[in-house]
């Protein structure tokens, strides 16, 4: 049996030979591990969207909204989220907000509506700071936590605002947002508020909630897990299907205001059969009928 190599002796050229791997190897890695996210420039503009992967912030140049005043039929809704939302852009105590209910009402419009009247009203101060909106979509929510620590470590206030939120029963994610919004160690930043929009008032369909119901040991934790996410929502506003003369007055306001001249009984028949043909009544109703005038008499509806 042979006697093993003894092992050389460190010296000037192995050392070198070393230290040159190393090198190597920690240039591989740099080009492999994904490059730290710049910080965001969030004085560029006022809205953004987010992108978790990579993580960034799109600024959003010009918002797709309607004015406050074109928002009919919504009044209670308007007022208690407008409040919440300058109260907090104030610096002041202000809660997350559940937007629920009937498809087409104004939901998302008026989040959008509510920033800018905000900002417009805050410009009107000596120590004006604009607010940001931050959008997120839905399936983007695991990121919550990311953007999160990006928003908290800045001076700005941001309403973060998701549209359409919902889960469905093989989704989990909805864990993670419980608890961004009030569980965990850190909790919601101070300088951040969470507005969403969903036609669930839970935000979880009512079969996945029957079938926990139904197969769990006990039902009513199961269930409870789950409508305890809407619990993290201070505010709960109920959009319900408006009345008739509630679309009309909508489809009259968007008329005075983009200058369609029409005779109003006519106009008045035209919008009602057009919501008949699409079997609903609602804020989107007014909106693409208004849009479908405008086209008919040439007239443009840029603000």
């Amino acid at each position: 049996m042979s006697k093993p190599e003894p092992f050389p002796e460190s010296g000037s050229t192995s050392q070198d030979a070393v230290a040159a791997a190393l090198t190597r190897i920690a240039a591989a890695l740099e080009r492999l591990a994904p490059p730290l996210p710049a910080a965001p420039d969030l004085t560029v503009a006022d809205a953004f969207v987010w992108h978790p992967k990579p993580a960034r912030l799109t600024p959003v140049p010009r918002v797709n909204r309607v004015e406050m005043v074109l928002l009919r039929g919504i009044d209670r809704m308007r007022d208690t989220l407008a409040e919440n939302t300058e109260r907090f852009a104030r610096g002041l105590p202000a809660n997350n907000a559940l937007l629920w209910g009937a498809r087409g009402m104004g939901k998302s419009s008026l989040v959008k509506a509510v920033h800018a009247e905000t900002n417009k009203r805050l410009a009107a101060g000596n120590s004006y700071r604009p607010l940001k909106l931050v959008e997120i979509h839905r399936e983007d929510i695991e990121s919550l936590p990311d953007l999160m620590a990006i928003m908290r470590a800045d001076t700005h206030r941001f309403v973060v605002f998701c549209d359409d939120l919902s889960f469905d029963a093989d989704d989990t994610s909805y864990k993670s947002l419980k608890a961004v919004l009030e569980g965990g160690i850190e909790g919601r930043p101070a300088n951040v508020v969470f507005y969403a929009t969903s036609n669930r008032r839970h935000l979880l369909p009512r079969d996945m909630m029957e079938n926990e119901r139904s197969t769990a040991i006990n039902p009513g934790e199961a269930v409870e897990e789950k409508v305890s996410l809407s619990d993290r929502f201070g505010l709960w506003l109920g959009f319900h299907k408006c009345s008739q003369d509630e679309y009309l007055d909508m489809v009259f306001g968007y008329a005075a205001h983009y200058g369609l001249e029409r005779d109003r009984d006519a106009l008045r028949a035209e919008a009602l059969e057009w919501a008949t043909t699409r079997g609903a009544r609602s804020g989107r109703t007014a909106w693409q009928f208004v849009q479908d005038l405008a086209g008919r008499l040439g007239k443009s509806l840029d603000a």
